[in-house]
């Protein structure tokens, strides 16, 4: 576990909490192939964060299950709005007044035999807010000789999706959107300040990958980021990389853990947020393509 602060014009960032101060924490787990056990093991990190004094609560991506193949995930996934995960969910952030991040769990899709891999939020009364579906799906062949094809069994979201929560305009992604630093701009233009992205990554991207590509997420849009991920392992044989932290938004790893269950805490300086936004207009500095007078030329071209 590690722990950092930074001071930028004066603005300290995130060493207490202030009144502006909202505890967050991300779970951080090695999720199997058997529902119920997955379900329990999350309620109780939840349960140790919520005692800890968190107010928002992240889980990794497939939190509920992590099978042997497609076909396993497709025999799991639930109705929209019904099922154990869904359930437990609800149940859980009710119980610990919490708002939770339900990592991603699959969700049938009419129309379509693939279930979406699924990310609702619950309020502290247990009632859902807001759901996003993954976007970018993780079609890649990696040097290693490992592949993927995540679109063979997950069917694609079309948007992204914000909500407010006690910790901020929250931005939704999943694991490969990470990849995608228009996908979080569009977002921070919505007014976001902090983004969770729950994920998988494989051991191979994640060594190479993961912290680094956080840390421009969270520098480049000036907003928190909480990252929690599966570790070790998994019935199919994949391996995924762990890592769960917590990155401020001067890029800072406020706290991480390499492996094992267990969750990541820091406490979210909001004032000194909106101060380093403030003092730092990087946000309000950018031409944007399509911008009227951004247009891109070719010199020398015909």
């Amino acid at each position: 576990m590690r722990t950092a602060a930074c001071r930028l014009a004066g603005v300290e960032l995130n060493t207490t909490a202030s009144t502006a101060g909202v505890r967050v924490a991300a779970v951080q787990m090695n999720a199997v192939a058997d529902v119920a056990a997955n379900l329990a093991h999350a309620s109780a990190l939840v349960a140790e964060a919520a005692d800890g004094g968190a107010r928002v609560v992240v889980l990794p991506e497939n939190f509920s299950f992590m099978g042997h193949d497609d076909t396993e995930r497709l025999a799991v996934a639930e109705a929209d709005g019904d099922g154990p995960a869904q359930a437990m969910l609800a149940e859980t952030a009710a119980r610990h007044r919490v708002w939770l991040v339900g990592g991603t769990i699959p969700i049938s899709v009419s129309g379509d035999a693939r279930p979406a891999a699924a990310c609702p939020v619950y309020d502290a009364d247990g009632r859902r807010v807001a759901r996003y579906d993954k976007v970018h799906l993780f079609d890649v062949a990696l040097p290693d000789g490992e592949s993927y094809r995540e679109s063979d069994g997950i069917a694609p979201g079309r948007a992204p999706v914000i909500v407010d929560t006690p910790a901020g305009r929250l931005g939704l992604a999943v694991c490969y959107d990470l990849r995608f630093p228009e996908f979080f701009r569009a977002m921070v233009a919505a007014g976001c300040t902090l983004f969770t992205v729950p994920a998988a990554f494989t051991a191979a991207t994640g060594r190479a990958h993961w912290e680094v590509l956080l840390r421009a997420r969270a520098v480049e849009n000036l907003s928190y980021v909480i990252a929690p991920g599966q570790y070790g392992r998994h019935a199919s044989g994949r391996e995924t990389w762990g890592h769960s932290m917590i990155v401020d938004p001067w890029g800072q790893v406020l706290a991480s853990r390499d492996d094992g269950s267990g969750i990541v805490v820091a406490d979210l300086d909001l004032n000194a947020q909106q101060a380093l936004r403030t003092r730092f207009p990087v946000l309000q500095h950018g031409r944007m393509p399509g911008a009227p007078g951004f247009e891109p030329t070719t010199e020398g071209g015909q």
